[in-house]
């Protein structure tokens, strides 16, 4: 059954609350399942499940700004540094070794932490995110974001999201019901996604760049399973290929996905559920 729980933590402006749903046994090992930049830590709840039913304790935090997390005053705090730091509160809150499971830039924040000296992740798993991202995808992101349209009812929004993130693969309509009723949230004359729009003002104060994560990267040697959408523009497949050729590192490709996959499918489950298993 899940369950939600909460941290205060520590911004360059005060304290504010990162919200998060948890699933399974209390005592079980900890997985922390991270969402992607407009989303919400409720799209893992078929993943998390799953590997609740095994035993796993599974935490999946709202992102600051999204879902039921607090947003803030202001928006140029939405950046990795930040989050980070809100999920450096909670790593600290369970203190001790945790897995990883990180779509998009929960992916980003799972390098830089597994990165970091004294880190306690113990496997990595990056849902089609990975050490170089190019212009062309990042001027995409950027093209789609500071669009928050407010919907008239969630059959629209449902219909929205079945568009614009057709990449994550094949979907049963319960799975894309499922997505809408956790993305919305009640706006003036209808229904919004669950996000603060702010969160779209660091991206479209510049222009779009490549994103080279290099540097970060080469200081990862936990276990990592990369994740790839076979049509993904995020994740190419010659950057894909050249994280694979280190020794602890694992490639696996999506068919029919771009960026990202749901991670809902039963394969997909356990392709992930058995490398956190090892």
């Amino acid at each position: 059954m899940m369950r939600e729980g909460a941290v205060r933590w520590l911004s360059p402006i005060g304290f504010f609350t990162m919200r998060w749903w948890e699933w399974g046994p209390a005592d079980g090992a900890p997985v922390i399942c991270v969402h992607g930049l407009t989303r919400s830590g409720r799209d893992f709840d078929t993943l998390a499940q799953a590997l609740a039913d095994a035993g796993r304790r599974v935490i999946c935090p709202d992102l600051p700004g999204r879902g039921a997390s607090d947003w803030l005053p202001d928006p140029m705090l939405y950046q990795p540094p930040t989050y980070i730091t809100a999920l450096s509160h909670l790593l600290a809150r369970i203190d001790g070794p945790v897995d990883w499971v990180g779509t998009s830039l929960g992916g980003i924040c799972g390098m830089a932490l597994a990165a970091t000296p004294g880190q306690p992740i113990r496997r990595l798993v990056l849902n089609d995110i990975g050490a170089f991202v190019p212009r062309e995808a990042m001027a995409r992101i950027r093209d789609y974001m500071g669009h928050e349209p407010v919907f008239p009812d969630l059959t629209t929004l449902e219909a929205h999201l079945r568009e614009v993130h057709a990449p994550f693969g094949p979907l049963t309509d319960a799975q894309w019901r499922h997505l809408a009723e956790t993305s919305a949230r009640r706006a003036d004359h209808g229904v919004a996604l669950h996000y603060d729009p702010g969160i779209s003002a660091p991206i479209l104060s510049q222009e779009a760049q490549a994103l080279d994560m290099t540097a970060l990267w080469s200081a990862v040697r936990l276990p990592v399973l990369v994740i790839r959408g076979a049509h993904s523009d995020i994740l190419l497949p010659d950057t894909a290929a050249e994280m694979a050729a280190r020794p602890n590192v694992r490639l696996a490709e999506v068919p029919q996905a771009g960026h990202a996959p749901a991670l809902m499918d039963p394969a997909q489950i356990a392709l992930v559920a058995g490398f956190l298993g090892e």
